[in-house]
């Protein structure tokens, strides 16, 4: 069971906070194991990159990152931005933007971000990642 008060939430909400800082610096230093690390077996992700329909445990997400740390040793940045987090006893939910992209990218369009939202689970008494989302704004048409 998790946090029923006030106080209990704010402090699962900062172990979530620590939970993506932590992520988030596995993914910019290329850390495989330390990026699985917080990730429920189940996880469901839906990437930028197909497949279109997400993918799906553990061990198909592993596999999605040599591809993504081979692209970042290149120069790139994954740096968070901003960072919100909602608790509840057993599930909670992140939304972030991130910098993500080549210094070129960057320097291209400094307002891109990467958008970010982990569906989280109480399991044996820690938070696990249970779904992540990352999205790119579409920019290839008139924005409205």
């Amino acid at each position: 069971m998790g946090p029923t008060t006030q106080e209990g939430r704010m402090g699962a909400e900062q172990e979530i906070r620590d939970l993506v800082h932590r992520w988030a610096a596995a993914v910019h230093g290329g850390d495989l194991a330390a990026v699985l690390a917080d990730h429920a077996e189940d996880i469901v992700m839906f990437d930028v990159p197909p497949p279109h329909r997400g993918v799906r445990g553990l061990s198909t997400y592993r596999e999605t990152w040599p591809p993504f740390f081979e692209w970042q040793r290149s120069g790139a940045v994954f740096e968070i931005d901003e960072l919100d987090v909602v608790a509840g006893d057993d599930v909670a939910y992140a939304f972030a933007l991130l910098r993500c992209g080549s210094p070129d990218e960057l320097a291209a369009d400094p307002d891109q971000r990467l958008r970010l939202t982990l569906g989280l689970r109480r399991d044996a008494g820690r938070w696990v990642v249970a779904h992540e989302h990352h999205s790119f704004a579409d920019t290839s048409g008139p924005a409205g």
